[in-house]
Order: C-alpha cells, then structure tokens, then sequence
C-alpha cells in the first residue's frame, strides 16, 4: 500500500499542532498518545492515555512543536499503546514552510473566551 503524504504548514500554534496529530514528545523521548486537550488561559492541560497531566504553554516554537515537526522521538509509550498505523502517519506526514494546510487556530471543541469545552 502506497503512504499517501500529508502537508501541513511549519509554524503553526501548538494547539492547533497537537490536536490534529494526537501525540506527545515528552522530554526523554517517549511519544504519547493524547487522550484530551483542554485550552485555558494558563495554557494546555494534556492528559495522556497513560494517564500524565500536565500543562504546557502555547507556541509555534516551543520543544514539543519542534519536536513534533522533526518527527524527533525514541520510542512509542508501551502505556499508551500507540497503533501502528498512526506511527505511520504521522512518519509520512510532511511539514513545510510553502505548502500544506492551515490548521485552525483552535481546536473545534474549544470556546475561544473562556476555555471551556463546548457542549454538543
């Protein structure tokens, strides 16, 4: 089976980053899968499907978007239980400086004034 890529622009928000792709560089290497994403005014508040919470600032130039955008990660988390296939996805995904999609600002479950999750 043929890798389809996908393009997204470089510099993009942290937010909007780790709510598209779903995954977590943590600082010794280990890719996490995120199982929720709240955006308040502190910052984010991720919490991992192997159940670490913890807040993070939003930037485009942060570790964690860098990281991401380098694809730079030893090992999935064995807790989290990453699919495989969402490896390869996110391995064939291509960021760049010219080309790709714009991701939203914020995620689609999140109110911008007031940081709670909206109800459906």
């Amino acid at each position: 089976m043929a890798e389809t890529k996908r393009f997204y622009r470089k510099r993009q928000r942290l937010v909007a980053l780790v709510s598209k792709i779903k995954l977590w560089p943590s600082r010794n290497g280990i890719l996490h899968g995120i199982k929720s994403l709240d955006h308040t005014p502190a910052g984010l508040r991720v919490t991992t499907h192997c159940g670490l919470v913890f807040t993070a600032r939003d930037s485009s130039k942060s570790r964690a978007a860098r990281w991401l955008r380098a694809k730079q990660y030893t090992s999935p988390c064995p807790s989290c239980q990453i699919p495989a296939w969402k490896l390869e996805k996110y391995g064939s995904t291509v960021f760049s400086k010219r080309r790709g999609a714009v991701l939203p600002s914020l995620p689609l479950n999140v109110a911008p004034d007031d940081g709670e999750k909206i109800k459906s």
